[in-house]
C-alpha cells in the first residue's frame, strides 16, 4: 500500500481518536498523528509536498462533487419543463422523452447520494445517513429498534498488528453485520448501529446477532500473516417515533455493556 492510502487511513484513525476529547490543540493532534504514523513504520519526509497534493485533490473531489450536483439540478429542471409542456401540448413522444431522462438523472442522482452517505473504509452508512433517513432534527422519525455494536479488544488489536490490520478487521465485521438485513452504519471508530424497523421483534434481531456472533467467534482472522480472534458485544432497545437518539443510544449503550462483560468471559484478550 502506498505512503499516500497509509496516511489517509491515519488520519482517519487520528480523526477517531480525538472525537471524544473537549479540547483539542494542534500539538495535541499532532502527537496523536505522528504516533501512528510511526506505529506504521512511516516517516513523513515531505510533508509540505504531500499536504500540497492532498489539499488540490480534495479540492478536486469537492469541485467534482459541485459540478454534478449543478448538471442534475440543471438536468431536473430541464426534465421537469419537458414534461409539463409534453403534457400540456399532449404530446406522448416528449412526455417518453422526459420519462426517460428523468430515470436516467434518478440513476445519476442514486450514484451521488453513494458517495455522501457512505462510510470511506467499511463502505456502510455514515452518520450522515442516519441523520438525514432516520431522524429529524435528532429524533426518530419511524419506529424500530437499534443495535449498537462495540469490537472486543479492538485496541489490542491496532496495537499489536497495527492500525492497518485493524481496518481490515473493520471491514470484515461490517459485512458480517450487513448479514443481519439491518441497515449498518459506521456511528465512530470501532462502534456500528444497525437499524430495524418495526417489523420485527427485539427477540429476533438479538437472535440474529448472537448468531453472527458465534460464527465470527468460530473462526481465526488471518491478515498480513497474523492469526488472532475477534469478538463484539451488542445491545439493543427499541424506539417510537419522536424518541431522542441520544436516548436511545444510552439505553443501547447499557445493554452492550452488560453483554460486554459476559461476552468477555469466553473471549479473552485477541
Amino acid at each position: 500500500m502506498a505512503n499516500e492510502d497509509l496516511l489517509k487511513i491515519i488520519t482517519n484513525d487520528s480523526r477517531q481518536s480525538i472525537e471524544q476529547m473537549d479540547v483539542v490543540t494542534p500539538s495535541v493532534y499532532a502527537s496523536i498523528f505522528s504516533k501512528l504514523a510511526s506505529d506504521n513504520g512511516i516517516t513523513i519526509e515531505s510533508e509540505p509536498e504531500f499536504a500540497s497534493n492532498l489539499l488540490a485533490e480534495e479540492c478536486l473531489n469537492i469541485k467534482e462533487l459541485q459540478a454534478q450536483t449543478t448538471k442534475s439540478v440543471n438536468q431536473l429542471s430541464s426534465s421537469t419543463n419537458k414534461a409539463m409542456n409534453a403534457m400540456k401540448n399532449q404530446d406522448e413522444d416528449a412526455l417518453h422523452e422526459a420519462l426517460f431522462e428523468a430515470q436516467k438523472l434518478k440513476m445519476e442522482v442514486d450514484e451521488l447520494r453513494k458517495t455522501v452517505y457512505k462510510d470511506g473504509l467499511t463502505n456502510v452508512n455514515n452518520r450522515k445517513w442516519l441523520s438525514d433517513n432516520v431522524l429529524i432534527k435528532d429524533r426518530f422519525r419511524i419506529n424500530g429498534t437499534l443495535v449498537i455494536i462495540d469490537l472486543n479488544y479492538f485496541k489490542d488489536i491496532n496495537d499489536t498488528h497495527g492500525h492497518i490490520v485493524g481496518d481490515k478487521v473493520l471491514i470484515y465485521i461490517a459485512a458480517q453485520l450487513a448479514k443481519s438485513k439491518g441497515i449498518v452504519v459506521r456511528y465512530g471508530g470501532d462502534e456500528f448501529i444497525v437499524i430495524f424497523k418495526n417489523n420485527i421483534s427485539k427477540d429476533d434481531i438479538l437472535k440474529r446477532f448472537d448468531s453472527i456472533r458465534k460464527s465470527i467467534i468460530s473462526k481465526n482472522l488471518k491478515i498480513k500473516g497474523a492469526s488472532f480472534k475477534v469478538s463484539f458485544s451488542f445491545g439493543a432497545q427499541e424506539f417510537k417515533k419522536d424518541d431522542y437518539l441520544n436516548n436511545v443510544v444510552d439505553a443501547a449503550d447499557k445493554n452492550m455493556y452488560r453483554d460486554k462483560t459476559q461476552i468477555k468471559k469466553l473471549v479473552t484478550g485477541i
